[in-house]
């Protein structure tokens, strides 16, 4: 039986969110395999590889892994011939330059001539030449952000998630150079069945995405604001409208996007809705 091999890492949050992620997508597999590098899908085509983030890249370039699911900073830093077939979501970041929260900041040309310490020398190099800079790059595998405070670089550049690091080490962020979060990404040598396989898989991240941006939304409506309300909430193809018992009213069941959930709710409330539910949904399919 052929099987479509997916690439994640071994350990980490990273991990810990693709296997999460995998599992609200309906597969099944050993759960204890990661210890042997290796577990097999049990209802579904794939057979999952546990390995260091940096080196999913290579895998997938080299088809030992038909796809992983990887951090869009490794993808940039290791400039591997891959494609990147499906943005996931989560494991968002910043990808930043920082310098002491004591020093004035006067703009690009502050880092020209300067040390900067960094685990990617190769995003930074690129932008460093896109902006004319010329800079010394000092690689070092981590611990970053402490370079600064022991005289062994005068900035960095690293991962800024929520910028507590930065603060504890009396760094401030100063140049946002991209932004990253979880991928798929594919060998672009990827065979027409195992792209069907990928196709299918793809279908079920999407459903289980859809979800988290979403709530199902039941509400009591007066009949005259009806149309304001719908037009509020156009829902996936369009509300679901029953009258209720009471002449006037009526029962309204729609979808909300989660982000515009509070203004909704608000403007809901002008137009005289009552009996408001949100219920979570577990899968959306379109």
């Amino acid at each position: 039986m052929e099987r479509l091999k997916i690439a994640i890492q071994k350990e980490g949050r990273l991990s810990d969110k693709s296997l999460q992620l995998i599992q609200e997508a309906g597969i099944r597999h050993n759960q204890d395999s990661k210890r042997k590098l290796i577990s097999i899908g049990e209802n579904f085509p794939l057979e999952i590889l546990y390995l260091r983030d940096d080196d999913i890249p290579q895998y997938v370039a080299d088809s030992v892994a038909d796809i992983g699911i990887v951090g869009e900073n490794e993808v940039l830093e290791k400039g591997r011939k891959v494609d990147v077939v499906e943005r996931l979501g989560f494991a968002r970041c910043k990808m930043s330059l920082a310098i002491s929260q004591s020093e004035k900041y006067t703009g690009l040309s502050y880092f020209n001539g300067r040390r900067i310490a960094t685990s990617y020398p190769e995003i930074l190099k690129k932008f460093l030449m896109q902006n004319n800079l010329k800079a010394e790059i000092h690689e070092i595998s981590g611990s970053v952000e402490i370079a600064p405070g022991i005289g062994l670089a005068d900035a960095i550049f690293d991962i800024v998630s929520t910028g507590s690091t930065l603060i504890s080490n009396r760094l401030k962020e100063v140049e946002v150079v991209a932004n990253s979060e979880a991928v798929v990404i594919g060998t672009p040598d990827l065979s027409a069945s195992k792209k069907k396989i990928l196709d299918k898989l793809l279908f079920r991240f999407q459903a289980v995405r859809r979800s988290k941006n979403n709530k199902y939304i039941l509400l009591n409506a007066p009949n005259i604001n009806l149309d304001k309300i719908v037009q509020l909430l156009p829902g996936m193809k369009s509300p679901t409208i029953m009258p209720l018992y009471d002449e006037g009213w009526s029962s309204l069941h729609s979808v909300v996007n989660e982000n515009d959930f509070w203004n909704v709710v608000e403007k809901l409330k002008e137009y005289g809705a009552q009996g408001i539910l949100v219920i979570p949904i577990e899968k959306m399919i379109i």
